[in-house]
C-alpha cells in the first residue's frame, strides 16, 4: 500500500510533531521545512522519516534546542564556528548566511562548523548560495561517529557515508550535485528497513563480507557495511570519502572517525562559497555555464534515453511531480510516523 500526503499538510504535521517533543516553534518550522523540502526533491532518506530519530536524540539531550551559534575565530574571508549540538538545519543555515555575506566584499569565504546535529540534505545549502549567484562546495563527516562504510577489501566499517555537494548558479535551473561517497546513504537503507523491503544489490555486505540485500545486516552485531561508491572502482569513492573526513573533521577542529567515539553522532562541516564576479566576471561565468549546459543537453542520445540529465534535474523533476501529486509513503514508513504521532498526541493528517 502507498499513500500520498500534500506537502502543506506534511509540513504542518511535521512541525507539530517537533513542537510536541519540546522544540520551539521557530526551530521546529525550520527543521520541518528542510525535511519536507528533501521529500519534495526525492531525497526521502533526508526527509520526515528523520523526525523519530531527531526526537530520540532530543530525549537523550544529543540535540539541544535553541543552541547558540558561536563564532570561535573569524577573518575577512573565513569563519570557524561551534554549533553546540543544536539542530543541524538551523546551524548550517546560519553558517551559509554568514559565508554568503562575506563573499559580497571578499569574493570567497570558507567556513567550518563543529558540534552540529545532522544538517540534512546538503544540496539545500548549495541552493541557497546559487540563489545568491554564488558557487559553493560543501562536505560533512559524522563527527567521529556512525561508521558505515568499509574500505575496499575490508569487512568492517571505517568511515561514514561522508556526502559532498557542489552548487553552480545557472539561470532558473542551478546545477546542484549532491552525492554520498558511498553506494547509498544510510538513510536509504533505513527507509528500506522500515518498509520491510530489500536493498538493491551492490549497496551492502554482511558482517562476513558477503554481498547482502537485507537492510537489517547493516545494523547487526557485528555490523555489516555500506560499500563505497564506484562499483568495480570503489577505491575512488572511498578515497573521496577519506578526503571529506579530513576536510570536515580535522580541518574544522572537529573529530575524525576512530574505534571508540568520543561524542555523539552529528556533523562536522566544511563549506566554501565563491563569487564569480571576483574571478572571471559574473557575465562571463553565466555565459559559459549556460552554453556548457546547452551543449551537453544537445548531445545525441541513445534510443532508450529520453533526455540528458544534469545535476539538479532529478530534484526539480521530483519537486514538480510531488508538488502536484503529494509526497508518497509506503505503509511501513507512514506507520512509523503515525505511531510517533499517537505517542505525542498529535493529530494525524487524513489520507
Amino acid at each position: 500500500m502507498s499513500i500520498s500526503i500534500p506537502s502543506e499538510g506534511l509540513l504542518e504535521f511535521s512541525t507539530a510533531l517537533l513542537e510536541a517533543a519540546g522544540v520551539p516553534f521557530e526551530e521546529a518550522t525550520i527543521v520541518a521545512k528542510s525535511l519536507v523540502e528533501a521529500n519534495l526533491r526525492g531525497h526521502d532518506s533526508h526527509g520526515v522519516m528523520r523526525i523519530a530519530q531527531y526526537i530520540q536524540l532530543l530525549e537523550k539531550k544529543e540535540i539541544l534546542p535553541e543552541a547558540p551559534f558561536t563564532i570561535q575565530t573569524e577573518g575577512a574571508s573565513r569563519l570557524v564556528a561551534d554549533g553546540h549540538w543544536g539542530f543541524g538545519q538551523v546551524q548550517a543555515k546560519r553558517l551559509t548566511d554568514h559565508l554568503i555575506e562575506k563573499t559580497n566584499t571578499q569574493g570567497l569565504a570558507v567556513g567550518t562548523l563543529i558540534r552540529s546535529a545532522h544538517i540534512g540534505r546538503l544540496g539545500e545549502y548549495c541552493e541557497m548560495a546559487a540563489e545568491a549567484g554564488l558557487v559553493s562546495i560543501l562536505m560533512v563527516n559524522t563527527h567521529g561517529n556512525a561508521r558505515r562504510v568499509a574500505p575496499v577489501g575490508g569487512i568492517r566499517p571505517r568511515l561514514g557515508t561522508n556526502p559532498i555537494a557542489m552548487g553552480v548558479p545557472n539561470q532558473d535551473r542551478p546545477l546542484i550535485l549532491d552525492i554520498g561517497t558511498s553506494a547509498t546513504a544510510e538513510g536509504k537503507v533505513r527507509v528500506k528497513q522500515l518498509a520491510g523491503q530489500s536493498c538493491p544489490p551492490g549497496w551492502l555486505i554482511d558482517s562476513n563480507g558477503a554481498p547482502s540485500t537485507d537492510p537489517n545486516d547493516l545494523y547487526g552485531d557485528p555490523p555489516g557495511c555500506i560499500l563505497p561508491m564506484g562499483g568495480t572502482q570503489a577505491y575512488k569513492g572511498f578515497g573521496l570519502a577519506l578526503m571529506v573526513e579530513i576536510f570536515a573533521g580535522a580541518l574544522s577542529g572537529g573529530v575524525c572517525i576512530r574505534e571508540v567515539p568520543i561524542n555523539q553522532n552529528g556533523n562536522c562541516v566544511f563549506m566554501m562559497v565563491l563569487n564569480p564576479a571576483f574571478f572571471g566576471g559574473k557575465d562571463h561565468f553565466q555565459t559559459e555555464v549556460a552554453q556548457l549546459d546547452a551543449f551537453i543537453r544537445e548531445c545525441p542520445r541513445a534510443e532508450d534515453c529520453e533526455k540528458i540529465t544534469l545535476p539538479g534535474d532529478p530534484e526539480r523533476d521530483s519537486f514538480e511531480k510531488r508538488s502536484v501529486e503529494g509526497i508518497p509513503f509506503d505503509e511501513g514508513n507512514w506507520a512509523a510516523l503515525t505511531k510517533l504521532a499517537q505517542t505525542l498526541q498529535v493529530p494525524v493528517p487524513s489520507v
